[in-house]
């Protein structure tokens, strides 16, 4: 099956590449079909490394190396690829060309970065408890350039109709910031529905970063092209990556 593959839409220089796979094509078996690119959820190992060879082989933009696959930890820990030695991270951040940054989610916010001059990139992976200790704004700081000079694309993730959530999340967010609460519906018996993406613009604009686009695919809505953690339970993830091309 031919690929579904989604390219920002966003105004980075012509070195910059970058890409978000679907659920669509791949060899996983379900619950995890078809193209699962996640080694931790269950699905056959050897189905996984069939995914991500079919990844490098297949990808119109070429992938240049194998990516960074993280082991993500839902947490503020971000990487250096040019200095890999442990993948406990949630973000990653590349100034050579030819490293691919990756990281995968299922609901979870994944952010792609790059500069306006095409120097450095990265992704981040922003599920509620990343996005509520700092890992946008920590990325950011790890990109070591003005952030004026930083924009960002928000690839798919849960959408507010689809994410409820307790009173502890709002309050977690709220003491931060109190304009976070704009971020929050009440739904009743305590439960509110998150607007993950505001969130994240928020922590964004905070950061200095004001170039900011994406923020309109929700994953839970299309369980034809998107896994959903929320929806299904055991699922795959979708890889968003990122690189410099030489």
């Amino acid at each position: 099956m031919k690929q579904d593959w989604i390219s920002p839409d966003w105004d980075a220089p012509a070195c910059v590449r970058a890409l978000v796979t679907t659920r669509v094509g791949g060899v996983s078996a379900p619950p995890y079909d078809g193209f699962n690119l996640a080694s931790h959820v269950g699905d056959d190992p050897l189905r996984v490394a069939e995914n991500r060879l079919s990844l490098r082989q297949q990808s119109r933009l070429l992938l240049p190396s194998e990516p960074l696959w993280l082991n993500q930890l839902h947490g503020t820990q971000v990487l250096s690829a040019e200095n890999p030695m442990r993948l406990e991270a949630d973000a990653c951040v590349a100034k050579s060309a030819g490293q691919v940054c990756a990281v995968l989610s299922a609901d979870c916010l994944p952010v792609l970065f790059c500069d306006a001059a095409g120097t450095v990139v990265a992704a981040a992976h922003a599920g509620w408890r990343g996005l509520a200790a700092g890992v946008l704004e920590k990325t950011v700081a790890a990109m070591d350039v003005s952030s004026e000079r930083l924009m960002a694309w928000l690839g798919p993730a849960i959408s507010q109709p689809a994410f409820e959530v307790g009173s502890e999340v709002r309050e977690v967010f709220c003491a931060h910031d109190p304009r976070a609460a704009a971020a929050f519906v009440a739904h009743g018996d305590g439960k509110w529905l998150c607007d993950l993406y505001a969130l994240a613009r928020l922590r964004l604009m905070d950061a200095g970063v004001t170039r900011v686009s994406g923020g309109d695919l929700c994953t839970f809505a299309d369980a034809k092209r998107f896994y959903s953690y929320r929806r299904d339970g055991t699922t795959g993830r979708m890889a968003a990556l990122i690189w410099l091309e030489a």
